[in-house]
């Protein structure tokens, strides 16, 4: 990169992200060695401004958008110059742009002009007359008169010569960007979106609700405008954009033309009308409905993100053996146990509910099961059966006096898992049922470790998955993982390769072969031992290392996000001082001691008084079963807990015990008035006090308040 346009990215960039020059050239420098962001956000703060990994993400899409924006800039410049239309005024009003659309405004004017009318007027010499026409300074009759100078072979009459010079003119108003720019805002602002039936319409339907609406564009929720997009798709709806044309042509005519203009201000608003109807309203109402399929869709997947996080970082349930449950009633209930590290242990199948209903032989397989591993704890699936499962353990627990908790736990995504080649590769001998019951299990041992190996689409978090942009949320859910897998750190002696592929600098292909080596060696002993894995190179080893942990290793800082390149630091304060009696006030004069940060210090401090610390414990923890809900038992007014399972724009979808999840919506949600769900609700919190506010047998809905 030349050192001008290195300039200018370090200005925009400036400007964008409010981060010194210097934080800025260090973060791309970061960037350009191969550095990734969770590494860049917890090893490098001293050179970020102590950035976080958000602050870094965001970083990063404006580092890559503005990238774009000067090499396009350069691109014009070039063909501007190559046809000779480049001068400093153009060049400086290039420099100055700040967005890629409002670059291609400007450059609009010099393209080859897709209308065949506009390029048909120029190859017939009508610019000239455009000009005269566009100048305002003649009558009618003079234009007339100039215009019969214009004739030819192609242009037969003056009046011809004037119809070309017009769709000249027009298209000079389409182009122009400053037009542009106020119609655009005009749209944004006043726009309506008109929805009417389509071919396809069934008024009966679910989009039944949205035929014949008016909705102003500035107001429409995002999620109404996904499920207005796939109803257009289906052909159920079909939509155009209002304006108030009237308004902008009265403006046309107060702003546009002056007051001391001739007759021939008649030709020119003529033009002007004809280039805001045929040429620039109709290509501004189609760019509308892509911005708002665009905000529509990054909302979405914003969405889509948070709640990954939030199901993601809830606590892990330790030292635990636990039973997997996976409900059925024709197929039975699956049964794996799994022991306190994940690792698959036994695995059953029993009849405890319709048709079959074998309670005898149901009980024992599950005693044997508890008694033979010492299981503490009962993951339930909540799909079909579940209640009945349910059911069943907890009378089991109730008349044999047993110290078991049970939980029921979201298997959405587990028969997906349980097919997959992950699956396949982890427990090839396995059935797959068997394999969907283990990952239940896994859902409440460690929800992190477990939900990894599922595409985030499956998992039943978020909405419109399938119509918002597909790159993009690929793209924001693996950051989201990446970001929090090592935030929290992976056990390098239990972790599967899955895992252990979204740690900083560690590819699928090079987790694979940490795993050969650990079945090699049994088990990892120092993190140095990482550097003897086939393809593990210095830089990977950079990146990855600090992320991992080893529970029981030769040292305890093995155990901790202290990196390697600081043990030698670590050790000399320790030999210096007692960590457990350092004060708050004394870390800066520490630090200058040893040659170091502020920022360093402090992390190192921390990481030593809690060797192993998971940050997940401090969110929301695994909440266990006391009773079973039939839908036909409830009532209005009943008063239930439940968890949040999922988030939408509109509402949260709560877990209280049923087969479907019941609805809490955004206007039950807080007595105070709140602009979105997820200001006061996270994934798998655990809420009390939800009152039923409606009950719907034939369609299987409950209605819930936290008012």
């Amino acid at each position: 990169m030349t050192s001008n346009l290195q300039k200018d990215l370090i200005n925009l960039l400036k400007e964008k992200t409010k981060l010194s020059n210097k934080a800025i050239e260090n973060i791309i420098n970061l960037l350009n060695e191969g550095c990734t962001i969770p590494f860049i956000a917890r090893y490098r703060k001293d050179q970020t401004q102590n950035a976080t990994d958000e602050d870094l993400r965001k970083f990063e899409e404006v580092y890559n958008y503005s990238q774009r924006l000067l090499k396009r800039k350069e691109e014009i410049i070039n063909l501007l110059e190559e046809k000779n239309f480049l001068n400093d005024k153009v060049k400086q009003t290039i420099q100055e742009i700040k967005t890629l659309q409002a670059l291609e405004d400007i450059y609009a004017p010099f393209k080859d002009k897709k209308s065949s009318r506009t390029s048909s007027a120029i190859e017939n010499g009508l610019e000239p007359l455009a000009n005269i026409i566009q100048s305002l300074k003649y009558t009618n009759e003079e234009i007339n008169q100039k215009a019969k100078q214009f004739t030819s072979k192609s242009i037969k009459s003056s009046d011809d010569a004037i119809t070309g010079a017009k769709d000249i003119i027009a298209q000079r108003y389409a182009d122009d960007f400053k037009s542009k720019e106020i119609i655009r805002n005009l749209i944004a602002n006043w726009g309506e979106l008109q929805i009417k039936e389509g071919k396809e319409f069934d008024k009966n339907g679910i989009y039944a609700s949205f035929a014949k609406k008016n909705e102003k564009l500035k107001y429409i929720k995002s999620h109404r405008v996904l499920a207005i997009l796939r109803a257009v798709n289906e052909k159920e709806l079909s939509i155009k954009i209002d304006i108030d044309e009237n308004h902008i042509l009265e403006n046309i005519k107060k702003y546009k033309i002056p007051s001391w203009a001739s007759s021939s201000k008649d030709i020119v608003f003529d033009a002007y009308k004809d280039g805001l109807k045929r040429l620039l309203l109709p290509s501004l109402k189609r760019e509308a409905i892509n911005t708002l399929k665009e905000k529509a869709s990054e909302q979405a997947i914003e969405l889509f993100g948070k709640n990954l996080k939030e199901l993601l970082q809830t606590a892990p349930l330790v030292n635990q053996v636990i039973l997997g449950m996976d409900p059925g009633f024709v197929s039975g209930c699956k049964l794996a146990v799994i022991d306190e590290n994940g690792i698959y242990l036994d695995s059953n199948v029993i009849y405890c509910t319709k048709p079959k209903e074998d309670i005898k032989t149901s009980s024992k397989i599950v005693l044997d099961l508890i008694k033979k591993y010492k299981v503490n704890s009962i993951a339930i699936g909540n799909g079909t059966a579940s209640r009945e499962t349910a059911q069943f353990i907890s009378k089991l627990i109730n008349e044999n006096n047993l110290d078991i908790n049970y939980a029921i736990v979201s298997e959405i995504g587990a028969s997906v898992y349980s097919a997959s080649k992950i699956a396949a590769q982890e427990y090839p001998n396995l059935d797959v049922t068997i394999r969907g019951a283990i990952s239940i299990a896994g859902r409440l041992r460690d929800p992190m470790a477990t939900l990894v190996k599922i595409d985030p689409k499956s998992l039943g978090i978020g909405q419109y998955q399938h119509d918002v942009n597909q790159k993009e949320l690929a793209l924001k859910l693996e950051n989201t993982t990446v970001d929090l897998v090592n935030k929290v750190g992976v056990d390098l002696n239990s972790a599967s390769y899955k895992l252990l592929s979204f740690i900083s600098g560690i590819s699928e292909k090079l987790a694979i072969n940490i795993i050969a080596h650990r079945d090699n060696i049994k088990k990892f002993n120092s993190k140095n031992e990482l550097l003897k894995v086939k393809g593990l190179g210095a830089k990977a080893y950079e990146q990855a290392v600090g992320f991992l942990r080893i529970k029981e290793g030769k040292s305890i800082l093995d155990n901790t996000a202290i990196h390697p390149e600081d043990y030698t630091l670590t050790k000399a304060l320790q030999k210096s001082y007692k960590i457990e009696e350092i004060k708050d006030n004394q870390i800066e004069q520490i630090a200058n001691e040893l040659n170091t940060s502020v920022l360093k210090l402090q992390d190192i401090i921390n990481e030593l008084k809690k060797p192993g610390y998971d940050v997940r414990n401090e969110f929301n923890q695994v909440k266990f079963s006391s009773d079973v809900t039939k839908l036909e038992e409830l009532k209005e007014g009943y008063i239930l807990s439940g968890i949040v399972r999922n988030i939408t724009d509109f509402g949260a979808f709560i877990d209280i015990g049923l087969k479907n999840d019941a609805l809490l919506h955004i206007s039950q949600i807080s007595a105070k008035r709140i602009s979105h769900p997820s200001e006061v609700l996270s994934i798998n919190q655990n809420l009390e006090n939800i009152k039923v506010v409606s009950v719907d047998l034939e369609k299987q809905r409950v209605g819930l308040s936290l008012r």
